[in-house]
């Protein structure tokens, strides 16, 4: 079979009105744009710790697991299977990596816990695609039936270990962190100064290069790899094809049910990898609900960057930023991203005045005009809104996203083979 032949099946539907892609230079100078911004909250609001070192190692801690999740994610809807499990995968994750790493070493517990996600997401394969059970409805119920096996394991293995519990395991051995001796000291020694733009890019990239966990440089390693995977090997054109057009690649020679189970169990892999993350790295310890909604708001970033291995990590670092801010200045952080918020819809309202939408317009000027008034008047923000905050830029996020997103044709619909012809 043509590979040629297989791209074209896989290949999305032009985009209307002659959008293009963003080149790398175009994307740089929005990074560098937002980052602009966010260093001119800073000083006008005093919340120095915005763009600290320890902000930024903090937001890429949290990035991690939610990443990995939408990195599962990706995988599977892009073969056309919906993974809701995903919460699930990281619970199974989290707690076989903590059960075998505190017995034989944290990189066994690595190997471990990705198995335990990848039994999770064949399970969901096995249900979704040979059986064709309804994606969501199979989704859900291993996140339920993840979360009370993990609960009946824990009752006579952890609460008989030493230092354990019938909630938490007994503490896992950290794995190892690096460095960069040098550049470390002398980004934070910059940011220190709080100068405008200088200070904060010293503070993203002392950041990046401090007290790295070699998991974190693994889990960053995997966009790419999953960039290239998917979008430039054959194997990455058959796969998406199925997610496309199933009937249209079957007729091809691919078999399709093949590789929806690869992206399946390679999904719960990944995800699996993301809980082995928090409770190896995040926290060397297993401890019941560690997951906290992460496989879903991973599911959200997945959403927010289009079904894209990159966007979706600037979606995962967006999450794990906002939900940094409440361990590091708590309330004060986010009250200026009050300010930061308003000024982007500002930037929002001018948007959609150019383009003549005005009813749209109009209600990003109100909502502008509201956080600036919240913020001029108040000093902080309540510790119920500085804890909701990650999950209302959830919501905001993808409201704001949804007119550009484009799903995978077949994502989530049945399949069964021979159906075409």
């Amino acid at each position: 079979m043509s590979t040629k032949t297989v791209s074209a099946t896989a290949a999305a539907p032009k985009k209307s009105g002659g959008r293009k892609k963003l080149t790398l230079p175009w994307i740089l100078l929005i990074i560098a744009g937002g980052l602009a911004l966010v260093s001119m909250v800073r000083l006008i609001s005093g919340a120095n710790d915005l763009t600290s070192v320890g902000q930024v190692s903090g937001a890429l801690s949290l990035a991690v697991p939610i990443g990995l999740a939408g990195l599962g994610g990706l995988w599977a809807e892009r073969a056309g299977v919906v993974n809701i499990g995903l919460e699930g995968m990281m619970i199974l994750g989290t707690w076989f990596g903590a059960w075998a790493g505190y017995q034989w070493g944290p990189w066994t517990g690595v190997l471990v816990g990705i198995a335990g996600g990848a039994v999770g997401g064949l399970l969901h394969a096995i249900i979704t695609v040979t059986f064709n059970v309804n994606h969501i409805v199979s989704g859900v119920a291993i996140n339920i039936l993840a979360l009370g096996f993990t609960q009946y394991l824990s009752n006579f293995t952890f609460a008989e270990a030493p230092g354990g519990s019938s909630k938490q395991s007994p503490q896992v051995e950290p794995i190892y962190k690096v460095t960069v001796p040098g550049l470390s000291d002398w980004m934070a020694d910059l940011q220190g100064k709080h100068w405008f733009f200088v200070s904060d890019l010293a503070g993203v990239i002392g950041g990046l290069v401090t007290e790295i966990s070699l998991l974190t440089i693994v889990a960053l390693l995997l966009i790419p790899a999953t960039w290239w995977m998917l979008w430039r090997t054959a194997f990455g054109l058959r796969l998406r094809s199925c997610g496309e057009n199933p009937i249209a690649a079957e007729s091809l020679g691919v078999n399709v049910y093949k590789y929806k189970y690869i992206a399946v169990i390679v999904s719960g892999a990944l995800a699996g990898l993301g809980g082995v993350y928090l409770s190896e790295v995040a926290s060397p310890i297993y401890q019941e609900g560690q997951t906290g909604g992460r496989g879903y708001i991973g599911l959200a970033a997945m959403i927010f960057g289009n079904w894209m291995p990159g966007g979706m990590a600037l979606g995962a670092g967006l999450f794990g930023f906002i939900d940094s801010l409440k361990l590091r200045g708590g309330a004060e952080n986010v009250h200026a991203m009050l300010l930061l918020i308003a000024i982007l819809l500002v930037l929002v309202f001018a948007w959609q005045l150019y383009k003549k939408k005005y009813i749209q317009a109009g209600i990003s000027a109100a909502f502008a005009a509201l956080l600036f008034v919240w913020y001029a008047l108040t000093d902080s923000v309540p510790s119920q809104f500085v804890d909701a905050a990650p999950y209302l830029t959830t919501l905001l996020v993808l409201a704001l996203s949804a007119q550009r997103l484009r799903m995978p044709k077949a994502d989530g619909q049945p399949y069964r083979k021979g159906q075409g012809k």
